[in-house]
């Protein structure tokens, strides 16, 4: 071989190197295997294409959610459904903050596998991974369980277009949802999105009834939509005296409605966050340790 195509190769080898790197840094994340069985609760990390078992799952039990009875009935009906292998709904749980809505969520999946463990299991995405859906249910589709995929405060800003990708996978796509995976998002937002971002596509599309009905159309992909509002003073009482039922936290009816009055008045609302502050907040005063 001549020098001169020597030195060429000699210079041509790195930049084939540093090409097949970019090009591996373009490239979507390897999806790793994980044990489906160790746990029954998942983090979605799309970056690592990688799903994170979580040992012991943040909820409050179902029995402490208080004002909430009518939702709480048709979501666990709806995912008692799903578990047994029946046809179910998307559920879009929408309304106030602190109103208790991934609360539930959480809480009726605790309860259905305490009482049949294995049956059921939730898979957290966070609301930036939207984009990655069809790499998790890829996976999920031949997982050999049953899947609740939760979005806690869905929501899409403007200039956001991956609320498309979302209408593809629940519904619309040439795959579809996996008959052994059901979706269930939160959001304050009934229909996802803000009023304004409707608007300006009513005011600048050709045909602005149709570009509202698609924006508007990503919601009705849910079969179920459940309304959370503030709840009641008497609702609120009655959450916090569960609580302290529950916790064994000794106060007088008088003493708690007092507290609990001025509490939620410094507060400006009354919903389940709310009380669970109030509550932690007690706890602490009384010495009294709460798990």
């Amino acid at each position: 071989m001549s020098a001169s195509k020597s030195e060429n190769t000699a210079l041509l080898v790195p930049l084939l190197g540093r090409i097949a790197d970019a090009l591996d840094r373009l490239s979507p994340p390897r999806v790793e295997a994980v044990d489906l069985e160790g746990a029954d609760a998942f983090v979605w990390h799309a970056d690592e294409g990688h799903l994170e078992p979580i040992a012991e799952v943040s909820r409050i039990e179902l029995h402490l959610l208080h004002g909430i009875q009518s939702q709480c009935d048709t979501l666990s009906e709806n995912t008692r459904r799903f578990a047994a292998g029946l046809p179910a709904n998307n559920a879009l749980l929408w309304g106030a903050r602190g109103a208790g809505k991934s609360s539930l969520v959480k809480a009726i999946h605790g309860a259905i596998v305490t009482a049949n463990p294995g049956t059921l299991k939730l898979v957290e995405i966070h609301r930036e991974d939207i984009p990655s859906l069809p790499r998790l249910l890829k996976l999920l589709r031949h997982g050999g369980h049953r899947y609740v995929l939760f979005c806690d405060d869905l929501s899409f800003d403007n200039d956001d277009a991956s609320y498309k990708s979302l209408k593809a996978v629940l519904e619309g796509g040439i795959e579809g949802r996996p008959g052994n995976v059901i979706f269930y998002a939160t959001s304050n937002r009934r229909h996802l999105m803000p009023r304004d971002m409707m608007e300006n596509e009513r005011s600048t599309a050709i045909n602005p009834s149709e570009a509202v009905e698609e924006k508007v159309s990503l919601s009705d992909r849910f079969g179920l939509w459940l309304g959370f509002h503030n709840c009641s003073q008497d609702e609120f009482l009655a959450m916090l005296d569960g609580y302290c039922k529950h916790f064994g936290l000794s106060i007088s009816s008088e003493d708690l409605r007092a507290q609990a009055i001025e509490w939620s008045m410094t507060r400006g609302a009354r919903n389940g966050r709310v009380a669970w502050q109030f509550i932690q907040d007690l706890a602490g005063r009384m010495g009294v340790r709460i798990d």
